[in-house]
């Protein structure tokens, strides 16, 4: 099946056609209450399909037209004759001719599966027109009623004509209703008349030598369970029996079979149909939103045709069970595939829908693989037993027969969508068809016989004719004629012992017919070897011409055979050079991808290098901008270091050098306090634990001072009240010293009486303790060391602890002056800079100052003094 698919802006892309030998297409009439049809027949293998209005566009926004290609497309106004004549003819003559045929219908529901099929009265569908052909073709010759009979294991057996009679009787008497003594019966109206005399079809090339016979059977396919529609149930309206589901079996050719079908031997079309529409209306069948009567199963119907050669004679079939040829033709209406949504199925219709699509979506698999198997030559496994459809159908996609698919299409805009789905399955379907030979049986005998025979009878009665005997062809008659022939007899009544008479004539008559039948034999008998001689020169001449024939014949298929071969091999070339093509477009398509690809690639590595090129030269002009700006930096921090480090060294020499000074002030305070006159000052208060004092001048530092001396005061000084601490009365406290605390050397150090120094606080320390201080030492914002004093009061805790509560800090804080030592000689900074900072470096200064105590006081060294500036002399 080719595919085409043209947009609607004008193109039409043509796909590469592929061999379609069985998918056949028929269009459905529109209807009358449907106005947009969706599909149109562009000649007689292709239609088209159009998107109807308000459908989907696809992504370019525009309508995507599709065209598919069947053997043979089938319009609206197709009769059912010329449908038959070429889809199910040929299958048809292959079952008369010994081969398998398969036939499927195909479609959404409501497109005419059923109608094609079946048909109506005056319209016969393919099944009818079938049966008809078949009993047309084999009329003549078909075998008395229970010659051939079915085993249980898909066989055939042959019963002479003794044990056939015995059995036709033994099923007559059966019967409880009593057989019609017309030997047609009465047709169902609904299914009378379906074929007119007309449209009859007859095979040709029927062997004439062998005897027939048709068996029909009739399945259905429920819920993938498979059901006999013929067999015959007790009706039991109290509590009905459902029916008994079948088995699928194989038999010793490897054929399925279901096992426990019944199989009805038929003598007419008459009959055959009639059985079939018996098992018809067992079908399930459904009222749908789609269609009044749905099929809500796969419906199969087979026939069977038996066939055996005649003996030597001509006149009996031969019995030997090996000589049986059986071929079978199934019929298939498969179920319409369908959408819930649009048949409004609810409950068991939903499961029959599921089931129903289920199998088809099985028989597509089947099928595409085998499509894949013979175009690929690949060896993958069918998948047969996933259905009981394809299971039941294994044989047939094996090679064992032609595979046929009708598919059915309604045009109207609704089915649109499960029309495409329909095209997509019939796309991928290919004709599943495995050149086998047939195995026919060969009886050796003379073809022929059944024709020798029937020649035979008919020069005996002309001979008869020509005598004046009967041309009746009954024995009995054709002795009585004879009989009556011969010369009458005399009288034979013996009257007289002593009658010489009556017996000597009756003798004498006896003796002229003995001459005469013996006269009569010679003749018949020469008549007889002349019939012969002729029969077997006519034999000699006939076996002649046959053996030419046979020879001509086997010339001609050796020719067909490498032709044939011939054309498989083109076939495959074609194929395989359409494959090459395809792959050529393919790399051609790649090459050109790849090499955009690459000329983008490359521009970009162009753009690229360029990119770097210009931060490689711009990272170059940045680094020698900061190597410079690096340089610059450092040099000048150089300077700045250098000017630092001087600073700092005069800063520290400063420093010493105000100590010293101080310390001499210090010293003279200390020595004239102790002159007479004067009462020595109390005791200054030390810490208990006094360290040493450090040799090294470096390492004191001084209590906190006022570097710059105060004005003259008029008044003694007096020292303000300070608020002395907690700690020094009776309370006990724990002195919290950490082991990373400083010793700064200081003159003044915080003396806590009745206290527990620790490192760490500890649960026994604080239970002792009702306050608590913690000596905590930090850098300030200017560089310089201080003390803080934390303290608090210990507070036990409702689950037996102690907890502190802070409540004070006490900070002590020393400074550093860091002035540089200045001369008179040193350039001008700012009066009052000079007032502040360098009051204690200048020499005059340093001089003019003094140190002022009063008597009583508690001024000493740490505490706040004030400097005195000496008057100078005018």
């Amino acid at each position: 099946m080719a595919t085409s698919r043209s947009l609607a802006c004008g193109f039409v892309i043509v796909l590469p056609p592929t061999v379609r030998r069985n998918v056949y297409c028929r269009v459905r009439p529109l209807g009358a209450e449907d106005e947009e049809c969706c599909i149109e027949v562009i000649s007689s293998t292709t239609i088209q399909l159009h998107a109807p209005e308000g459908f989907k566009t696809n992504r370019n926004g525009e309508y995507k037209e599709m065209q598919y290609s069947f053997k043979k497309v089938f319009g609206v106004s197709i009769s059912q004759m010329e449908l038959f004549e070429h889809v199910a003819k040929p299958l048809v003559d292959d079952l008369i001719h010994g081969k398998n045929g398969l036939l499927f219908t195909y479609g959404v529901t409501g497109s005419g599966k059923t109608f094609t099929m079946t048909g109506s009265p005056g319209q016969g569908g393919l099944l009818p027109r079938s049966l008809d052909m078949i009993f047309n073709s084999i009329g003549p010759y078909q075998a008395k009623r229970y010659i051939f009979k079915t085993d249980d294991k898909n066989g055939m057996e042959i019963q002479n004509e003794v044990d056939a009679l015995l059995e036709r009787q033994r099923r007559e008497n059966s019967l409880s209703v009593p057989k019609s003594s017309s030997s047609r019966q009465k047709l169902d109206p609904e299914i009378a008349d379906m074929i007119k005399p007309e449209e009859a079809y007859k095979a040709e090339g029927v062997d004439e030598d062998s005897s027939y016979s048709v068996f029909v059977s009739y399945i259905e396919i429920y819920n993938n369970y498979i059901y006999d529609l013929l067999e015959e149930t007790q009706e039991d309206i109290i509590k009905p029996k459902p029916p008994q589901s079948k088995i699928l079996r194989e038999d010793q050719n490897h054929n399925m079979y279901v096992a426990g079908c019944m199989e009805v031997e038929v003598k007419s079309p008459e009959e055959a149909f009639q059985v079939f529409w018996r098992g018809q209306k067992k079908r399930k069948v459904a009222n749908t939103r789609l269609n009044r009567e749905s099929s809500r199963s796969h419906s199969v119907f087979i026939i069977k045709l038996a066939q055996a050669p005649l003996d030597a004679d001509g006149d009996n079939i031969l019995q030997d069970k090996n000589q049986v040829s059986v071929s079978q033709l199934c019929l298939v209406d498969l179920a319409g595939s369908e959408r819930t949504g649009r048949t409004g199925a609810e409950g068991t219709r939903i499961r029959e829908a599921g089931n129903i699509n289920q199998s088809l979506l099985n028989l597509r698999t089947c099928i595409e693989i085998l499509r894949e198997n013979q175009m690929c030559g690949t060896n993958r496994m069918v998948p047969y037993r996933d259905s009981k459809v394809t299971h039941l159908f294994k044989n047939y996609f094996d090679g064992e027969g032609k595979v046929k698919m009708v598919v059915c299409v309604n045009p109207k805009a609704d089915d649109y969508e499960e029309t495409l789905l329909v095209m997509r399955f019939a796309e991928m379907t290919q004709e599943v068809e495995v050149a086998r030979p047939v195995d026919r049986p060969i009886c050796g005998f003379t073809p022929g016989r059944r024709h020798r025979n029937q020649v035979f009878k008919e020069e005996l009665s002309r001979k008869l004719e020509e005598r004046g005997g009967p041309i009746d062809r009954d024995v009995a008659s054709v002795i009585n004629h004879l009989v009556q022939s011969l010369p009458p007899l005399p009288s034979c009544e013996l009257t007289d012992p002593h009658d010489d008479i009556t017996l000597p004539r009756l003798i004498e008559a006896l003796q002229n017919r003995h001459r005469i039948r013996q006269m009569m034999i010679d003749e018949y008998n020469k008549a007889a070897n002349m019939m012969k001689s002729m029969l077997q020169e006519l034999d000699s001449n006939l076996v002649s011409k046959d053996n030419y024939v046979h020879e001509q014949n086997g010339r001609l298929a050796e020719k067909d055979k490498v032709i044939q071969n011939n054309k498989a091999e083109i076939e495959r070339l074609e194929k395989k050079t359409k494959m090459q093509e395809h792959k050529i477009d393919i790399l051609q398509k790649t090459t050109k991808i790849y090499e955009d690809d690459k000329r983008s690639l490359r521009q970009e590595l162009e753009t690229r290098e360029q990119r770097l090129q210009r931060e490689l030269s711009e990272k170059r002009r940045m680094e020698q901008r900061m190597h410079g700006v690096v340089t610059d930096a450092q040099h000048k921090w150089e300077k700045e270091c250098e000017r630092r480090v001087n600073a700092k060294q005069l800063e520290m020499q400063n420093k010493l050098w105000v100590k010293d000074e101080k310390l001499k002030q210090l010293k003279a305070i200390v020595t004239e306090s102790r002159t007479p006159g004067r009462p020595e000052p109390p005791p200054r208060q030390t810490q208990p634990q006094m360290q040493p004092q450090r040799s090294s001048r470096e390492e004191r530092v001084p209590a906190k001072r006022s570097a710059s001396p105060s004005p003259i005061p008029t008044a003694t000084p007096v020292r303000p009240l300070h608020r002395r601490s907690r700690s020094a009365g009776g309370e006990k406290w724990v002195d919290h010293k950490p082991t990373s605390s400083l010793d700064l050397g200081t003159v003044l150090q915080p003396v806590i009486p009745n206290a527990i120094q620790v490192s760490a606080p500890s649960e026994k320390a604080l239970s002792k303790c009702d306050r608590y201080v913690l000596t905590h030492q930090e850098v300030s914002s200017d560089g310089e060391i201080q003390t803080k004093l934390i303290k608090g009061e210990v507070i036990k805790t409702r689950g037996g602890g102690q907890a502190v509560q802070f409540t004070d800090i006490e900070t002590l804080k020393q400074e550093l002056t860091a002035v540089p030592r200045k001369r008179k000689s040193s350039e001008g900074a700012p009066a009052n800079r000079d007032r502040m900072d360098g009051a204690w470096t200048d020499v005059e200064t340093r001089c003019s100052v003094a140190m002022e105590m009063r008597a009583g006081s508690n001024m000493g060294p740490g505490y706040e003094h004030h400097g005195i500036t000496k008057r100078r002399k005018p």
